[in-house]
């Protein structure tokens, strides 16, 4: 009894079977297999058979897919099955022959060109062809992936590569119809066929007759690709509705195929994309200390990724922002991009070039080399625009000059993929630029993203490099910083035990406690006996349990570092102490303050100044000075009272090491107001807010933010406290004050080329009388009007303020007194 012939495969079972799993062809075997066709299966070869199980779906194993990207897979050479034995077998064996194929075949052209020539024995055509679908979704067009396949013609004779591809956009010729409208087209003479393109007739001698041409689906009945078969051999030339069925049936196939090589494709890319990332994030953490390194790693990673002939890095200069801003427009912000910048402003400080064919040989070139370059203009113009560029054929594209793209090498730029790199804060770093890939064809939007993912990680990685690199210069500077203060900025031993063993004079014979202090007649070493006794006579050095030694050490220290300027010098800032232990003792205000507090004014007064240059806080932000890029506001103040710290916390100069831990604070925030309220910017937004508390009657100032202004105005009144003097130590410290400005002005105009403000421009010096009452009125008067309304005590301040005002309007009003040079100028 003959066995009950199989049933027919369905088109929709083949597709569940070779898109989900093997479930159902293996229980269809089990069912309605012949013994030969069982037979079959069960001795095929172990490389052919399909792995079938209920428990598993027909995918690759993680560790076949592993070794298929590491290019260590099997290649196996099978051969076609001959015309014959095609032509004998039946549609399921036939089925089952693809079904194997596309099983374990994960090219597609090797698979594409077997469905053609099997359709070619099949439907007895010449020839066949396929077109795949290429281009965005508004721009689609066909390109011959199989051209003039036949059944004796091997792969590597039918496969068009990038260089010899035919075009065709959709809409034009017959493929270009059929992908279109998704029509079937048989056409039995193409010659009357207006659709059809006699030219490659005529270019190649052969006379197309009959014409098959199907468009390619995928499971969502999207074109994919159209497939054609010209020239049926036998009978008439035409394709009957056979034809058109096992050519229907066959590129079924093709469509799975091209699916699933698409998608087997993509997962390849996602995971050497992945691969990548997590090596660029591994080596951001392990090698963070060698920027040249790091970025050597990140460019072999990126070129093997992409496979193009070079790749190349540019570091941004970000430098050279600081030098263009105007010194009037500077900002704390380095991203603060100046309007009247362009592309050529960008500079690069080195670029890494991977040139493929030197076998991972990196260079090395500096910024003075990339004057000429063509790339180098490119990766600026990314640089400044913020965006990245793909440009399939940088010749025509135009923007950048005429070509040919090449180097002193010879190498010559086609196509180019151009990411800028961003650090954490969002600033431009470096630009990636990829260049010609090495299969010949432009970047696409998958090679963007690919790179953009790994510029996140390049960028994050430059960043933590640069950070090191940063701290470890600001370490070597902060060592050199420390080296210096320790032999040339602090007090020696002798120096600190000749100074201890002084008998000090009381402040009444050094006349600590009068209005009219004169330093002028005072020698240094006098100056540094006063202080000590101050500190002494106050009750600060006993209250707070400072040693001799520390307290002799840190006085001379803290002379030590003011510089031998002018006038914002330690004698300054020793008149501004004694100032302020003078409101507090003879003007009777100590009882408005906590000995703490006492002791954090006599100590911001010393060091007001310390290491002042002689300029302005706008100075220095014209400059654009290191001071000025470090501090936003107030700039010499901040330094002031940094260098004061930095005293605090050398070796034997901290006085007030006896302190508790909550009184330390308390006096370092202190110490820090204090010192910032002698900016004079500061000043007039606090003395509006000082007269309105003396205004409201609220003259006790127990209130902690009243103190606050309180101290504020005490600060002020000291810094300018030589105004009070009387008119000949008046007049000497103001020319003082004027040589020190002039300088300044000369610097102006030599340095910036402006011209300076009238109070320091040494060419108007002879209006020092009138600039002097200008001073007084604006700055001086308010102030101690208001202490003297508060404080009968301090009158004699307000009293010296006014007659110097009334000696300085005299000179004013006469032209011919000329001041002379001060004896200690």
């Amino acid at each position: 009894m003959e066995p009950e012939s199989p049933p027919q495969l369905r088109e929709e079972d083949v597709e569940k079977y070779l898109l989900y799993n093997t479930e159902f062809l293996e229980n269809w075997i089990k069912k309605h297999g012949t013994p030969e066709l069982i037979y079959k299966i069960k001795n095929m070869d172990v490389m052919d058979k399909p792995q079938f199980s209920t428990a598993s779906r027909n995918s690759i194993t993680s560790n076949m897919f592993k070794n298929y990207v590491d290019g260590m897979v099997r290649k196996r050479k099978k051969s076609l099955v001959t015309r014959d034995k095609l032509l004998a077998m039946n549609e399921s064996e036939m089925f089952m022959e693809l079904i194997r194929d596309i099983a374990s075949e994960l090219d597609v052209n090797v698979l594409c060109h077997k469905i053609l020539r099997n359709v070619s024995v099949l439907t007895g055509s010449d020839r066949g062809s396929m077109f795949l679908v290429r281009g965005s979704k508004h721009n689609r067009y066909l390109v011959s992936k199989l051209f003039d396949v036949t059944e004796n013609s091997t792969l590597e004779e039918s496969l068009h590569s990038e260089d010899n591809e035919i075009k065709v956009p959709f809409g034009c010729g017959i493929a270009g119809h059929v992908a279109r409208t998704k029509e079937t087209i048989n056409i039995t003479e193409a010659y009357e066929d207006p659709r059809f393109n006699k030219s490659v007739d005529a270019r190649t001698g052969y006379r197309t007759h009959s014409i098959l041409c199907m468009p390619i689906l995928n499971h969502e009945s999207e074109v994919i690709g159209v497939a054609q078969i010209i020239n049926k051999i036998t009978g008439n030339h035409v394709f009957e509705d056979q034809d058109v069925e096992v050519f229907r049936k066959y590129l079924m196939f093709c469509g799975i195929g091209i699916t699933n090589a698409q998608l087997f494709e993509m997962s390849v890319q996602e995971y050497k994309r992945n691969k990548l990332l997590l090596n660029l994030a591994r080596g951001v953490f392990v090698e963070q200390q060698n920027l040249e390194k790091l970025i050597e790693k990140i460019m072999l990673d990126a070129q093997d990724l992409l496979q193009c002939e070079r790749c190349s890095v540019y570091l941004v200069d970000d430098t050279l922002e600081s030098k263009e801003r105007k010194p009037t427009d500077y900002t704390p912000s380095y991203n603060t991009i100046p309007q009247t910048r362009t592309p050529n402003a960008i500079q690069f400080t080195k670029v890494f070039d991977l040139y493929a064919k030197d076998g991972g040989m990196i260079r090395i070139q500096s910024a003075n080399k990339l004057t000429e370059s063509q790339n180098a203009e490119i990766a600026r113009f990314v640089a400044f625009h913020e965006e990245h560029l793909c440009i399939a054929n940088v010749e025509k594209d135009g923007r950048f000059g005429p070509g040919p793209f090449g180097d002193e090498t010879g190498f010559v730029t086609r196509s180019m993929l151009c990411m800028p790199v961003y650090n954490s804060e969002r600033k431009i770093t470096a630009v990636t630029q990829l260049i010609n890939k090495l299969n010949g064809t432009p970047f696409n939007e998958s090679d963007a993203n690919i790179i953009e993912a790994f510029s996140i990680f390049t960028g994050l990685g430059i960043h933590n490099c640069q950070m090191y690199e940063n701290a470890c210069r600001l370490m070597a500077k902060q060592t050199v910083a420390l080296d210096v203060l320790s032999f040339h900025a602090t007090a020696g031993q002798e120096e600190t035990e000749r100074l201890a063993k002084t008998d000090f004079p009381s402040g009444q014979e050094l006349k600590l406690y009068s209005y009219d202090f004169n330093d002028l007649i005072l020698s240094d070493d006098q100056t540094l006996q006063s202080v000590i006794c101050m500190f002494k006579e106050s009750g600060l050095v006993a209250k707070f349990k400072i040693p001799i030694d520390v307290i002799c050490r840190w006085t001379l220290s803290v002379k030590k570092n003011y510089r031998p300027v002018t006038y914002h010098n330690w004698r300054h800032a020793f008149n501004v102490t004694q100032t302020m232990f003078t409101m507090l003792f003879t003007g009777n205000l100590l009882n408005m303050f906590t000995d703490l507090e006492v002791f954090a004014k006599l100590v911001a007064c010393l060091c007001h100044d310390l290491d002042h240059r002689g300029t302005n806080n706008a100075f220095q932000t014209k400059v654009v000075s290191p001071l000025a890029m470090l501090y936003g506001t107030s700039t010499m103040e901040h330094h002031h009272f940094d260098h004061s710290i930095m005293i605090l916390n050398s070796e034997g100069n901290n006085i007030f090491q006896s302190l508790e831990p909550e009184q330390y604070r308390e006096v370092i925030k202190l110490l820090e107001f204090c010192i910032l309220s002698t900016d004079l910017a500061l000043y007039f937004r606090k003395r509006g807010d000082f007269k309105k508390v003396v205004d409201s009657g609220r003259t006790d100032f127990q209130n902690q933010d009243d103190k606050r202004l309180l101290s504020a105005m005490m600060m002020t009144a000291c810094d300018v406290a030589a105004i009070t003097k009387p008119w000949e130590v008046q007049r000497e410290v103001a020319q003082l004050v004027a040589n020190e400005f002039f300088e300044q002005g000369d610097a102006e105009k030599t340095q910036l080329g402006e011209t300076p403000i009238a109070m320091m421009d040494r060419d108007k010096k002879d209006e020092l009388p009138k600039m002097q009452v200008g001073f007084i009125d604006s700055i001086c008067t308010p102030v101690y009007e208001m202490f003297s309304g508060l404080f009968p005590t301090l009158s004699p301040m307000y009293e010296g303020c006014l007659e110097n005002r009334k000696n300085w309007n005299e000179l004013a009003a006469r032209s011919d007194s000329p001041i002379s040079e001060p004896t200690g100028s």
